[in-house]
């Protein structure tokens, strides 16, 4: 049986997670609803589409944030409720309660999950976006591949459930972009500029 300890954990993460700070960002200071521009998304990509840098690197910000703070807090005082606290959070953001559980693609606050939980696998992340990216100017494909090198290189330490958990990141990271990879195989998605 759940026990309340858990139950709070996994509620008190789901919100964080949840927290849009896209929509919340671009409705305050553009007095505009993020998801009737460009792709409709919550996150950083599209709020920089709005047209305004600064909350998109704002809401970049922010929702790498929302998974760090939390996260350091649980690794430091309830440590067995870890990775149950991450994916709680990683969660929230892409299934948001107050949004119909229509969220962001998850990208920022899966960087923010990852660093928390592993600095190396942060930069794996991190390096593989980067180069992608730089390749290509698809953020979508750089997300993709980057979530893909976390999950390879933590199947090659000695932590099974971390394994797991990376590779449900990865599984929720490709569903998310979906639509993306449908558009990069019909050679329609969108280059980003930053």
């Amino acid at each position: 049986m759940l026990n309340f300890e858990l139950f709070l954990i996994i509620l008190v993460s789901y919100l964080f997670g949840s927290i849009p700070f896209g929509l919340l960002l671009t409705k305050f200071f553009l007095k505009k609803d993020i998801r009737e521009i460009g792709s409709g998304n919550i996150g950083a990509t599209n709020v920089l589409r709005a047209g305004n840098k600064i909350l998109g690197y704002s809401t970049l910000v922010l929702d790498i944030l929302k998974a760090v703070l939390p996260i350091l807090y649980i690794k430091f005082f309830m440590n067995d409720y870890l990775y149950i606290s991450a994916l709680s959070i990683f969660i929230g953001h892409v299934f948001p309660i107050w949004l119909k559980f229509k969220g962001g693609k998850g990208v920022a606050t899966y960087l923010g999950v990852v660093l928390a939980l592993s600095f190396n696998l942060a930069l794996v992340f991190s390096v593989s976006w980067l180069i992608v990216f730089s390749l290509t100017k698809y953020s979508s494909l750089s997300s993709i591949l980057g979530s893909l090198n976390v999950f390879l290189f933590s199947f090659f330490s000695d932590k099974i459930l971390s394994d797991f958990i990376f590779f449900i990141f990865f599984i929720i990271v490709v569903f998310t972009h979906r639509e993306n990879i449908l558009r990069l195989k019909n050679k329609t998605e969108t280059k980003i500029k930053f």
